[in-house]
Parts: C-alpha cells; structure tokens; sequence
C-alpha cells in the first residue's frame, strides 16, 4: 500500500521544476514540485503539501495536514501493538 505523506515546505528554489525541500516530522527530503506550483515558487514556503512519491500531489492546510500526521503515527502504533499480538500467537502456537 502505498501512502501520501504530508510535509511542510521549507525551501525552493527559482522555478517550479526545482524541486523543494519539505520537512515530514524534522526530516528534510526534496520533491517535486511542478504538479502543486502555478506560478512563483516564493509562494509554496510554508504551505503543506502531500507528497507521494516524491511529488508533491496538492496543497492542503495546517489542520488537515496536521490531523493526518496523528493518523498515520497513530496508525504505526497500531502496527506495533499488532506485531506484539502476532508474537503472542505464534508463542502460545508452539507451546
């Protein structure tokens, strides 16, 4: 399954076929940016993209941005906690 990951974006460069340095929870990728930039660059500092694939897909805003980052940690805390259920199965399997 493949997912879009929201990122803020924090640099530019001159065009929109530069690509962007995002920031996804402190760690800094570049993206593509042609699909999201209509006209000056300048303007995408700050905004919140989602990214998939190493391009930026839309913009969307703060909130939604910020709700989906929750979902998505709170999805891999699910992946943990099911990982510890698997092991428990197969402990209890062989016993």
């Amino acid at each position: 399954m493949c997912l879009g990951v929201p990122g803020k974006i924090v640099k530019v460069g001159q065009s929109g076929l530069e690509p962007a340095t995002i920031d996804v929870c402190g760690i800094q990728r570049e993206v593509n940016i042609a699909l999201v930039c209509e006209q000056d660059p300048q303007e995408l500092l700050g905004k919140w993209v989602l990214v998939h694939v190493g391009f930026a897909m839309s913009i969307m805003d703060e909130e939604e941005a910020k709700n989906t980052l929750d979902a998505l940690l709170a999805i891999s805390q699910l992946d943990h906690e099911v990982s510890d259920f698997e092991g428990l199965r197969q402990t209890n399997a062989t016993a």
